[in-house]
Protein backbone atom coordinates (compact mmCIF):
# COMPACT_ATOMS: atom_id res chain seq x y z
CA UNK A 1 0.00 0.00 0.00
CA UNK A 2 1.33 3.11 -1.36
CA UNK A 3 2.77 5.54 1.80
CA UNK A 4 -0.06 8.34 1.21
CA UNK A 5 -2.36 5.98 1.95
CA UNK A 6 -1.03 4.37 5.02
CA UNK A 7 -0.51 7.92 6.58
CA UNK A 8 -3.75 9.05 6.75
CA UNK A 9 -5.01 5.79 8.54
CA UNK A 10 -1.56 5.73 11.42
CA UNK A 11 -2.96 9.20 12.05
CA UNK A 12 -6.44 8.22 12.68
CA UNK A 13 -5.25 5.42 15.17
CA UNK A 14 -2.69 8.25 17.60
CA UNK A 15 -5.02 10.44 17.22
CA UNK A 16 -7.65 8.54 19.04
CA UNK A 17 -5.21 7.05 21.53
CA UNK A 18 -4.96 10.52 22.25
CA UNK A 19 -7.77 11.51 22.80
CA UNK A 20 -8.70 8.41 24.88
CA UNK A 21 -5.55 9.41 27.17
CA UNK A 22 -6.37 12.71 27.19
CA UNK A 23 -2.97 13.79 26.75
CA UNK A 24 -1.42 17.07 24.62
CA UNK A 25 0.16 14.87 22.03
CA UNK A 26 -3.10 15.29 20.28
CA UNK A 27 -2.20 18.86 18.99
CA UNK A 28 1.31 17.20 18.25
CA UNK A 29 -0.48 14.25 16.10
CA UNK A 30 -2.92 17.10 14.52
CA UNK A 31 0.12 19.04 13.82
CA UNK A 32 1.68 16.62 11.64
CA UNK A 33 -1.16 15.84 9.66
CA UNK A 34 -1.01 17.41 5.92
CA UNK A 35 -2.95 20.20 5.37
CA UNK A 36 -6.72 19.78 4.51
CA UNK A 37 -6.71 15.90 5.38
CA UNK A 38 -6.55 16.68 9.73
CA UNK A 39 -9.43 19.50 9.39
CA UNK A 40 -12.10 16.63 9.59
CA UNK A 41 -9.78 14.72 12.22
CA UNK A 42 -9.27 18.37 14.08
CA UNK A 43 -12.21 19.96 13.88
CA UNK A 44 -13.42 18.60 17.22
CA UNK A 45 -10.05 18.65 18.82
CA UNK A 46 -9.34 21.73 21.37
CA UNK A 47 -6.09 23.82 20.54
CA UNK A 48 -3.71 24.32 23.39
CA UNK A 49 -4.92 27.41 24.70
CA UNK A 50 -7.98 25.73 25.06
CA UNK A 51 -7.41 22.61 27.35
CA UNK A 52 -6.14 23.88 31.30
CA UNK A 53 -3.24 23.08 32.08
CA UNK A 54 -2.32 20.33 34.49
CA UNK A 55 0.04 19.88 36.74
CA UNK A 56 2.41 16.72 36.20
CA UNK A 57 1.36 15.59 39.33
CA UNK A 58 -2.41 15.36 38.23
CA UNK A 59 -1.46 13.87 34.79
CA UNK A 60 0.49 10.66 37.08
CA UNK A 61 -2.72 10.79 39.32
CA UNK A 62 -5.11 10.54 35.92
CA UNK A 63 -2.23 7.88 34.22
CA UNK A 64 -2.23 6.32 37.99
CA UNK A 65 -5.57 5.72 39.90
CA UNK A 66 -3.59 3.51 42.70
CA UNK A 67 -2.09 6.84 43.53
CA UNK A 68 -5.08 8.64 44.31
CA UNK A 69 -6.27 5.84 46.56
CA UNK A 70 -2.58 6.16 48.48
CA UNK A 71 -3.38 9.99 48.84
CA UNK A 72 -6.81 9.18 49.99
CA UNK A 73 -5.56 6.56 52.98
CA UNK A 74 -2.65 8.91 53.50
CA UNK A 75 -5.31 11.68 54.34
CA UNK A 76 -7.42 9.51 56.62
CA UNK A 77 -4.61 8.45 58.53
CA UNK A 78 -3.70 12.15 59.11
CA UNK A 79 -7.28 12.65 60.38
CA UNK A 80 -7.52 9.92 62.24
CA UNK A 81 -3.96 11.22 64.44
CA UNK A 82 -5.34 14.01 64.58
CA UNK A 83 -8.98 12.92 66.32
CA UNK A 84 -6.35 10.90 68.51
CA UNK A 85 -4.19 13.85 69.37
CA UNK A 86 -7.40 15.95 70.42
CA UNK A 87 -8.70 13.15 72.53
CA UNK A 88 -5.38 12.98 74.15
CA UNK A 89 -5.39 16.76 74.63
CA UNK A 90 -8.85 17.04 75.91
CA UNK A 91 -8.06 13.78 78.87
CA UNK A 92 -4.53 15.89 79.84
CA UNK A 93 -6.74 18.98 79.93
CA UNK A 94 -9.15 17.28 82.22
CA UNK A 95 -7.06 15.44 84.11
CA UNK A 96 -4.99 18.66 85.12
CA UNK A 97 -8.04 19.99 86.26
CA UNK A 98 -8.82 17.50 88.58
CA UNK A 99 -4.78 17.61 89.98
CA UNK A 100 -5.78 21.69 90.63
CA UNK A 101 -9.42 20.96 92.23
CA UNK A 102 -7.83 18.39 94.55
CA UNK A 103 -4.73 20.58 95.20
CA UNK A 104 -7.04 23.54 96.43
CA UNK A 105 -9.06 20.98 98.39
CA UNK A 106 -5.94 19.85 100.38
CA UNK A 107 -4.54 23.08 100.58
CA UNK A 108 -7.71 24.16 102.63
CA UNK A 109 -7.67 21.32 104.82
CA UNK A 110 -4.36 22.23 105.75
CA UNK A 111 -5.65 25.58 106.44
CA UNK A 112 -8.01 24.56 107.96
CA UNK A 113 -6.14 22.12 110.56
CA UNK A 114 -3.81 25.15 111.18
CA UNK A 115 -6.66 27.36 112.04
CA UNK A 116 -7.61 24.74 114.40
CA UNK A 117 -3.97 24.68 116.09
CA UNK A 118 -4.15 28.03 116.43
CA UNK A 119 -7.79 28.37 118.24
CA UNK A 120 -6.54 25.48 120.22
CA UNK A 121 -9.35 23.62 119.18
CA UNK A 122 -7.37 20.75 116.70
CA UNK A 123 -8.20 17.47 116.21
CA UNK A 124 -4.56 16.15 117.03
CA UNK A 125 -3.60 19.07 120.04
CA UNK A 126 -6.88 18.73 121.62
CA UNK A 127 -6.41 14.91 121.77
CA UNK A 128 -3.26 15.64 123.87
CA UNK A 129 -4.49 18.13 126.19
CA UNK A 130 -2.66 19.16 129.43
CA UNK A 131 -4.15 21.16 131.23
CA UNK A 132 -7.08 22.07 129.38
CA UNK A 133 -4.87 24.02 127.01
CA UNK A 134 -4.66 22.49 123.24
CA UNK A 135 -1.10 23.64 122.73
CA UNK A 136 0.77 22.34 125.46
CA UNK A 137 0.85 19.20 124.48
CA UNK A 138 2.24 20.41 121.13
CA UNK A 139 4.54 22.47 122.29
CA UNK A 140 6.14 20.09 124.84
CA UNK A 141 6.56 17.80 121.82
CA UNK A 142 8.70 19.58 119.52
CA UNK A 143 10.86 21.12 122.54
CA UNK A 144 11.48 17.56 123.40
CA UNK A 145 14.76 17.24 122.24
CA UNK A 146 15.77 20.57 123.91
CA UNK A 147 14.11 19.62 127.09
CA UNK A 148 16.50 19.02 129.80
CA UNK A 149 16.32 15.49 130.92
CA UNK A 150 15.18 16.57 134.36
CA UNK A 151 12.66 18.45 133.44
CA UNK A 152 10.96 15.34 132.05
CA UNK A 153 11.91 13.40 135.23
CA UNK A 154 9.79 16.40 137.33
CA UNK A 155 6.76 16.69 134.90
CA UNK A 156 6.59 12.80 135.65
CA UNK A 157 7.60 11.40 138.85
CA UNK A 158 4.27 13.03 140.23
CA UNK A 159 2.00 10.60 138.72
CA UNK A 160 4.43 7.76 139.14
CA UNK A 161 4.38 8.21 142.98
CA UNK A 162 0.59 7.90 142.80
CA UNK A 163 0.43 4.57 140.53
CA UNK A 164 3.36 3.34 142.97
CA UNK A 165 1.54 3.80 146.19
CA UNK A 166 -1.29 2.38 144.13
CA UNK A 167 0.74 -0.73 143.46
CA UNK A 168 0.74 -1.47 147.35
CA UNK A 169 -2.63 -2.38 146.86
CA UNK A 170 -1.48 -6.05 145.36
CA UNK A 171 0.47 -6.35 149.13
CA UNK A 172 -2.78 -6.31 150.65
CA UNK A 173 -4.55 -8.75 148.12
CA UNK A 174 -1.96 -11.56 148.33
CA UNK A 175 -2.13 -10.96 152.44
CA UNK A 176 -5.53 -11.44 152.34
CA UNK A 177 -5.17 -14.85 150.14
CA UNK A 178 -1.80 -15.89 152.12
CA UNK A 179 -4.02 -19.04 153.47
CA UNK A 180 -4.69 -19.98 149.78
CA UNK A 181 -1.17 -19.93 148.60
CA UNK A 182 0.31 -21.44 151.59
CA UNK A 183 -1.96 -24.92 150.60
CA UNK A 184 -1.66 -23.98 146.82
CA UNK A 185 1.96 -22.88 146.33
CA UNK A 186 1.64 -23.33 142.32
CA UNK A 187 -0.43 -20.64 142.38
CA UNK A 188 2.72 -18.65 143.37
CA UNK A 189 3.95 -19.33 140.24
CA UNK A 190 2.10 -17.51 137.65
CA UNK A 191 1.70 -14.18 139.68
CA UNK A 192 4.10 -12.58 137.90
CA UNK A 193 3.14 -14.26 134.26
CA UNK A 194 -0.54 -12.83 134.96
CA UNK A 195 0.84 -8.98 135.76
CA UNK A 196 2.96 -9.40 132.80
CA UNK A 197 0.51 -10.66 130.79
CA UNK A 198 -2.18 -7.52 131.99
CA UNK A 199 0.36 -5.07 131.16
CA UNK A 200 1.10 -6.53 127.71
CA UNK A 201 -2.36 -6.71 126.66
CA UNK A 202 -3.30 -3.04 127.88
CA UNK A 203 0.43 -1.46 126.65
CA UNK A 204 -1.33 -2.83 122.82
CA UNK A 205 -4.54 -1.15 123.45
CA UNK A 206 -3.32 2.34 124.95
CA UNK A 207 -1.15 2.54 122.21
CA UNK A 208 -3.03 2.02 119.21
CA UNK A 209 -5.93 4.38 120.85
CA UNK A 210 -3.49 7.16 121.75
CA UNK A 211 -2.29 6.71 118.32
CA UNK A 212 -5.70 7.18 116.80
CA UNK A 213 -6.95 10.00 118.75
CA UNK A 214 -3.33 12.00 117.55
CA UNK A 215 -4.25 11.05 113.97
CA UNK A 216 -7.65 11.89 114.22
CA UNK A 217 -9.19 9.15 113.45
CA UNK A 218 -11.01 8.84 116.77
CA UNK A 219 -12.78 11.35 118.75
CA UNK A 220 -14.58 11.68 122.26
CA UNK A 221 -17.59 10.81 121.22
CA UNK A 222 -16.49 7.51 119.39
CA UNK A 223 -15.41 6.32 122.96
CA UNK A 224 -18.10 4.27 123.90
CA UNK A 225 -17.81 2.44 120.17
CA UNK A 226 -13.84 2.27 121.07
CA UNK A 227 -14.26 0.85 124.49
CA UNK A 228 -16.84 -2.33 123.71
CA UNK A 229 -14.81 -3.01 120.81
CA UNK A 230 -11.51 -3.16 122.30
CA UNK A 231 -13.19 -5.12 125.47
CA UNK A 232 -14.46 -7.68 123.12
CA UNK A 233 -10.99 -8.14 121.40
CA UNK A 234 -9.21 -8.26 124.72
CA UNK A 235 -11.72 -11.12 126.11
CA UNK A 236 -11.13 -13.21 122.73
CA UNK A 237 -7.67 -13.51 122.91
CA UNK A 238 -7.57 -14.21 126.11
CA UNK A 239 -9.52 -17.45 125.86
CA UNK A 240 -7.13 -18.10 123.43
CA UNK A 241 -4.20 -17.50 125.53
CA UNK A 242 -6.08 -19.18 128.38
CA UNK A 243 -6.85 -22.62 126.71
CA UNK A 244 -2.94 -22.50 125.50
CA UNK A 245 -1.26 -22.04 128.64
CA UNK A 246 -3.53 -24.24 130.43
CA UNK A 247 -2.80 -26.79 128.05
CA UNK A 248 0.63 -26.16 128.16
CA UNK A 249 0.76 -26.24 132.14
CA UNK A 250 -0.94 -29.53 132.47
CA UNK A 251 1.00 -31.55 130.49
CA UNK A 252 4.29 -30.03 129.97
CA UNK A 253 5.17 -27.96 133.39
CA UNK A 254 3.34 -30.70 135.76
CA UNK A 255 1.17 -28.37 136.79
CA UNK A 256 -2.13 -29.95 139.07
CA UNK A 257 -5.45 -29.81 136.79
CA UNK A 258 -6.94 -27.44 139.34
CA UNK A 259 -4.30 -25.05 138.54
CA UNK A 260 -4.08 -25.50 135.57
CA UNK A 261 -7.84 -24.70 135.10
CA UNK A 262 -7.33 -21.70 137.05
CA UNK A 263 -4.75 -19.98 134.99
CA UNK A 264 -6.89 -21.24 131.63
CA UNK A 265 -9.93 -19.40 133.44
CA UNK A 266 -8.10 -16.28 134.96
CA UNK A 267 -6.36 -14.94 131.49
CA UNK A 268 -9.63 -13.90 129.69
CA UNK A 269 -11.42 -11.92 132.01
CA UNK A 270 -8.01 -10.50 132.77
CA UNK A 271 -7.35 -9.61 128.95
CA UNK A 272 -10.39 -7.99 128.75
CA UNK A 273 -10.17 -5.88 131.95
CA UNK A 274 -6.62 -4.69 130.70
CA UNK A 275 -8.23 -3.81 127.19
CA UNK A 276 -11.17 -1.99 128.43
CA UNK A 277 -9.10 0.22 130.97
CA UNK A 278 -6.59 0.99 128.07
CA UNK A 279 -9.10 2.05 126.11
CA UNK A 280 -11.36 4.42 128.22
CA UNK A 281 -7.95 5.90 130.53
CA UNK A 282 -7.33 8.15 127.58
CA UNK A 283 -10.96 9.68 127.29
CA UNK A 284 -10.93 10.36 130.70
CA UNK A 285 -7.75 11.80 130.95
CA UNK A 286 -9.17 14.17 127.62
CA UNK A 287 -12.58 14.53 129.83
CA UNK A 288 -10.39 15.91 132.77
CA UNK A 289 -8.34 17.98 130.67
CA UNK A 290 -5.07 15.99 131.58
CA UNK A 291 -2.26 14.55 129.51
CA UNK A 292 -3.20 10.90 128.55
CA UNK A 293 0.62 10.13 126.92
CA UNK A 294 1.67 10.42 130.78
CA UNK A 295 -1.07 9.15 132.71
CA UNK A 296 -3.01 6.41 130.89
CA UNK A 297 -0.49 3.92 130.55
CA UNK A 298 1.00 3.82 133.53
CA UNK A 299 -2.22 4.27 135.34
CA UNK A 300 -3.61 1.24 133.32
CA UNK A 301 -0.57 -0.95 134.61
CA UNK A 302 -1.14 -0.37 137.92
CA UNK A 303 -4.66 -0.92 137.75
CA UNK A 304 -4.65 -4.08 136.10
CA UNK A 305 -2.19 -5.75 138.67
CA UNK A 306 -4.38 -4.87 141.18
CA UNK A 307 -7.85 -6.12 139.45
CA UNK A 308 -6.43 -8.85 137.49
CA UNK A 309 -4.68 -10.39 140.77
CA UNK A 310 -7.42 -9.79 142.52
CA UNK A 311 -9.77 -12.19 140.04
CA UNK A 312 -6.76 -14.56 139.72
CA UNK A 313 -7.55 -15.46 143.91
CA UNK A 314 -11.45 -15.44 143.72
CA UNK A 315 -11.18 -17.49 140.57
CA UNK A 316 -9.05 -19.70 142.47
CA UNK A 317 -11.16 -20.18 145.14
CA UNK A 318 -14.39 -20.99 143.64
CA UNK A 319 -12.61 -23.57 141.30
CA UNK A 320 -10.26 -25.16 144.23
CA UNK A 321 -14.47 -25.68 146.36
CA UNK A 322 -15.68 -27.32 142.82
CA UNK A 323 -12.43 -29.66 143.31
CA UNK A 324 -13.31 -30.41 146.59
CA UNK A 325 -10.15 -29.31 147.96
CA UNK A 326 -9.95 -27.06 151.54
CA UNK A 327 -8.19 -24.17 152.00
Amino acid sequence: MPLTTERPILLRILLIASLLLNSPATFALAALSPPGRNNRLTSGVRTTAQIPKKSPLAFVDAMAPWSKKKGDAAAASTATDSSALRELKETVKAQSAEIAKLKSELLSKKGDAGEGKKKGTGTAPAHGAHGGGGTDIEEEIDMYLDRPFFSLARHRVGWLTVFLASLSLTAVIMTGFEHTLSRQIELAYFVPLLAGHGGNTGGQTVGTVLAALSAGAITEKDAPKVILKESLSGLSMGAMLGLGVGIVAYYFMGISSHVSTVIALTIPPLSAIASTLASGLPFLCIFLGLDPTVIAAPAMTSFVDVTGLLCYFLIANQIFHLWGLEL
